[in-house]
């Protein structure tokens, strides 16, 4: 099979659909047209998400390709210290990489994540680069969705192997085993076996690459469930480099049906071989560890026969892979719950470390086998000691965010929820000049965080929920907690199954707990009416008038259907069905949920079986509506609702039908509380897959849309969509919000944490009209005047610094043409020039920042706000005297003007005179700083060698830094001047104009 290359090519199934093109017209701006609307990116990076797979070049150690499940590919040159992204391709997730070690400018890398867990991501085939990262092509396998590994020959480049899962949530599509002899040019399907069977393991024989060893996989998804394993799934063996392969049975492995296989070859003796097996009855639950026939068995015949060591194999649907020291082969680590073995793996130890524990791959150097690299659920550990005890890297952003919200601090805090690191709070800015820093961000829950909601008239109670609807409230100054998960009085039971045992066939299955069932991502959302009033959906809907002390059932929400009923892979669930429902230990339930914050009482609420229910009186009455959904197919997941702020009867739905193999996007909107939908995906690029729609508070036609593959706007409620790109990557999100106040956008990225757009102005006000026009200056939000200092230690360099917002007014304007000669002139309430600033525009909305002061000085710094900032030629000016001003754009026509306030740093307590006085007297010091400067330059530039001139010389150069210093000195306390400082000024003044006059 020959698969044509390109510099990205699209895979057929997801993307090579034609979008769907609106009957509008065009949107009156492109998204090149936004790209000075520049992102802020956070992170945290101290509670990164799942880290999958990493190579190293063996010639250099301290270079390592690390894949993150969503947030691509980073390399670091200097063992972990440092990173950079090196891979932005159309699509986020990785399953495997690998380098070509004879030549590590080679590297592949294989899309789409091998773990078969509900959130996982997809890709698009097989990428490789010939530059050490720097550019990409894609080779091709676009339709196999999920790669498990690459297997690349020891000395020929132009010969590899790769192991293609296929959906995971359907059949067909490239899946099973592939080899290219031309550098991927051309692949050749070498095993298969179904189109519900792909592989997920390949190995080679290190001495002789003719032999290879792969396991296949049968598995499939559903928004109802999961089913581990089939007869699809196998053990092989090729001799002859995969032109034809025997399957691996009896001689000591297991009888029955497989789930997944992971292999490891021992690199010294390649006879000698590892593999975990999944395998046996009775394991049906995600977190059930009961005696199975499964686990670790050995070969030291290169697989003709076989010896059972363990049953060691946590929730072998996530990982099932042994990894072999390549220097001992009786050492063996074993993913998904990080532990070893000492003994070949007949017994394994946990270590307790202080890293997360749920683990993804285990590195462990050829030459030193002291030292181990482990991927994790939390980011990176780096052992060297064997794995026992950790450095953790701390500077890596790929945390995978579920849901988003803010309050009204000052700054404002965000709070989310992170895939398998709990739930958290932290500043969207801070006072230090570093940024926004790991440690600004507080835990609020554990698990796996979802939603979190602070109160909005007391943020010091936050609600937070993990998974299953693992209700908390919060005390954010004392740290405690309260389990208030409805009907449940002990709180959130930590058991995760749906039924703890099968019985006999046709037996009624028995609940594993006392837990009412709930979504994995179950909703709750405090009533915009009513801070006391909560509403949390289960299976069924509750509701509390008392802030979560008690519960109100208002019955069940779902369609109620029995799963099972319900096949997978044409197969109804049993007793022996591998890996049963795992991390989906509960369905049917609630997935969308909002009120109207116009009409009390009116709800929106959706489940993940297809069920979309309106009430207009508080949950009492519900009509269901899911019928009325142009085109959207039966059981549908419900992925989110937004009841609009300006108009009683509107909301909009999102859709996500992807565990139904279907990459359809999904948008709607009702005008009439719910009694008709019409569809606002039109213009959207087919298959992004949406997962949240938000409108914005105050333009009721803009949206948001959060989507698998970026964000998206539209200006006109969904006829026509933008994509929001601008600096980010390609990554999926979850969740956006607004922050009303501050006017900014909150982005909750599923892969590299959270990214802020400050002040919205320009996408509110972005019109036809004004994309017509040859300029335009858009409103500005009012700004303040911030006082930011480094008061922390020491760090290195292995240390995360989210952006800090520009320190000033964003002053957004538009202009039709590149080049457009553009003047912005800031004027105090007098009508005087405060500042001019001249920048170079480009077609579309352009951004600069005016610094809240007067213009620079032509000084060089003597000690400022910022030590860090260096010398430089040139010193802020004084910062303005809070108040209203004017920001004029004049382009050669008619002048446009908007007004800006400029508010003061609220922890400064002076009184209005006060400041007022210590910004006169910073000017004092700046015009005698003005003046001085042509006068130290003449002296400067004199060439006599007498007394009087070399006196004179010196003297104006001190006094050129004594005025720096007394500038920067009155610069780091707001308050009135001492009276040193006035007698300095006064000083300073006198010998000015003495050296003024002798300069002459």
């Amino acid at each position: 099979m020959r698969v044509r290359s390109s510099r990205f090519l699209l895979p057929a199934l997801l993307w090579a659909l034609p979008a769907v093109v609106s009957a509008q017209a065009a949107p009156p701006f492109s998204a090149a047209d936004l790209g000075a609307l520049r992102l802020r990116n956070i992170g945290p990076a101290s509670m990164s998400g799942r880290v999958v797979d990493m190579d190293v070049v063996e010639s250099n150690p301290s270079t390592w390709y690390v894949a993150g499940a969503t947030g691509g590919l980073w390399r670091t040159e200097d063992n972990g210290v440092t990173w950079a992204s090196t891979f932005d391709a159309p699509v986020h997730s990785i399953g495997d990489v690998a380098v070509f070690q004879p030549n590590p400018q080679i590297i592949w890398v294989g899309t789409g994540e091998r773990a078969s867990r509900q959130s996982v991501g997809w890709g698009d085939g097989v990428y490789k680069s010939t530059d050490g990262g720097k550019t990409w092509q894609n080779m091709g396998l676009a339709t196999s969705m999920h790669i498990g590994r690459i297997q690349l020959h020891p000395r020929d480049p132009n010969i590899a192997y790769v192991a293609a899962q296929g959906s995971v949530w359907g059949a067909g599509g490239e899946r099973g085993l592939y080899r290219t002899t031309d550098g991927g040019r051309s692949w050749t399907r070498t095993l298969a076996v179904n189109d519900e069977t792909g592989a997920t393991d390949v190995a080679m024989d290190w001495n002789d690459p003719n032999v290879l060893y792969a396991a296949t996989y049968q598995r499939r998804r559903s928004a109802y469930g999961f089913d581990g394993g089939g007869p699809g799934s196998a053990l092989w063996k090729s001799i002859d480099a995969g032109a034809t392969w025997t399957k691996l049975t009896g001689h000591g492995l297991p009888d029955g049906e497989y789930g997944r296989i992971g292999i490891g070859v021992y690199r010294k003796n390649p006879k000698i071989l590892t593999v975990s097996i999944e395998q046996g009855a009775r394991y049906n639950a995600s977190t059930a560890y009961i005696v199975r026939k499964a686990g670790v068995y050995r070969s030291d015949d290169a697989g003709a026969t076989w010896t059972f060591m363990s049953d060691w194999n946590p929730r072998p649907m996530y990982a099932s892979q042994v990894i072999i020291d390549p220097n001992d082969d009786q050492r063996i680590y074993m993913l998904n719950a990080y532990s070893f073995s000492d003994n070949g793996g007949k017994t394994f130890t946990a270590p307790r470390t202080t890293t997360h524990g749920d683990d993804r791959f285990v590195w462990v150097n050829p030459a030193n086998s002291r030292h181990v690299v482990k991927l994790d659920d939390g980011g990176i550990g780096i052992s060297y000691d064997r794995g026992n005890k950790f450095l953790y890297v701390t500077s890596l952003p790929l945390s995978q965010f579920y849901r988003v919200t803010t309050d009204n601090a000052v700054p404002f805090n965000i709070y989310g929820g992170l895939q398998d690191n709990g739930c958290w709070m932290g500043p969207s800015a801070s006072w230090n000049t570093n940024g926004v820093l790991n440690d600004h961000f507080s835990r609020l829950c554990g698990g796996d965080g979802f939603h979190v909601t602070p109160n909005p008239l007391n943020p010091r109670t936050v609600y937070s929920a993990s998974q299953f609807l693992g209700l908390q409230r919060n005390d954010t100054k004392t740290w405690e907690v309260q389990d208030i998960r409805p009907g449940d009085s002990t709180g959130h039971i930590a058991g995760r199954r749906n039924w703890e045992t099968w019985g006999k066939p046709g037996a009624t299955q028995v609940l594993g707990n006392a837990m009412h069932p709930a979504n994995w991502d179950a909703p709750f959302i405090i009533s915009p009416h009513d801070t006391a009033t909560v509403y949390a959906g289960g299976q069924h809907l509750f509701k509390s008038v008392n802030s979560g002390r008690t519960w109100k059932d208002l019955g069940d929400m779902s369609t109620g259907v029995d799963r099972s009923t319900l096949p997978l892979m044409g197969r109804k669930p049993g007793e022996n069905t591998l890996s049963l429902d795992d991390g989906v230990p509960y369905f049917p339930g609630v997935t969308a949920l909002a009120e109207s914050p116009r009409a009390k009482g009116v709800l929106y609420v959706g489940t993940d079986d297809g069920r979309f229910r309106v009430s207009r009186d508080g949950g009492m009455t519900f009509t269901d509506v899911q019928s009325r959904f142009p085109g959207l197919p039966k059981d549908s997941w419900f992925a989110g609702v937004d009841a609009s702020r300006h108009a009683a009867g509107t909301a909009y739905v999102v859709v996500d039908n992807h565990r139904s193999n279907d990459f359809t996007n999904y948008v709607y909107a009702t005008a009439d509380f719910g009694t008709t939908w019409r569809r606002i995906d039109a213009g959207l690029p087919a298959n992004r897959v949406a997962r949240t729609v938000r409108e914005d508070p105050r333009n009721a036609k803009l949206l948001y849309l959060a989507t698998e593959f970026g964000v998206f706007i539209s200006p006109d409620a969904g006829g026509q969509w933008v994509p929001l790109r601008n600096n980010m990557p390609t990554m999926p999100f979850n969740d956006i919000t607004i922050q009303a106040r501050d006017n900014t956008l909150v982005l909750g990225s599923h892969a590299r944490g959270l990214w802020i757009l400050d002040q919205l102005n320009a996408l509110q006000e972005l019109t036809p009209a004004v994309a017509a026009s040859s300029a335009h200056l858009f409103t500005v939000q009012p700004a303040m005047q911030l006082r930011t200092t480094n008061v922390r230690p020491h760090t290195g360099d292995m240390h995360f610094r989210g952006e800090n917002p520009a320190n000033g007014a964003l002053l957004d304007y538009w202009v039709r043409e590149s080049g457009t000669v553009v003047e912005l002139t800031v004027l105090d309430s007098a009508g005087r020039t405060v500042q001019t600033l001249k920048p170079t525009s480009v077609r579309g909305v352009n951004r600069i920042v005016w610094n809240l002061r007067y213009a620079d000085l032509p000084i060089r710094s003597g000690g400022g706000e910022d030590d860090d900032a260096g010398p430089s030629a040139t010193t802020p000016g004084p910062l303005v005297v809070p108040g209203t001003y004017t920001v004029r754009l004049s382009t050669g026509g008619a002048a446009q003007q908007q007004r800006v306030v400029v508010k003061e740093d609220p922890r400064v307590t002076v009184s209005r005179t006060e400041r007022a006085a210590w910004t006169a007297f910073h000017r004092e010091i700046a015009a005698l700083a003005t003046s001085h400067a042509p006068v130290a330059e003449r002296w400067r530039a004199m060439t006599g060698t007498d007394a009087a001139t070399r006196d004179g010389k010196r003297q104006a150069s001190e006094l050129s830094a004594r005025i720096s210093g007394l500038y920067g000195a009155v610069a780091r306390y707001t308050g009135a001047p001492t009276s040193d400082q006035r007698s300095e000024l006064r000083f300073y003044t006198r010998m000015a104009a003495e050296l003024g006059k002798a300069g002459r």
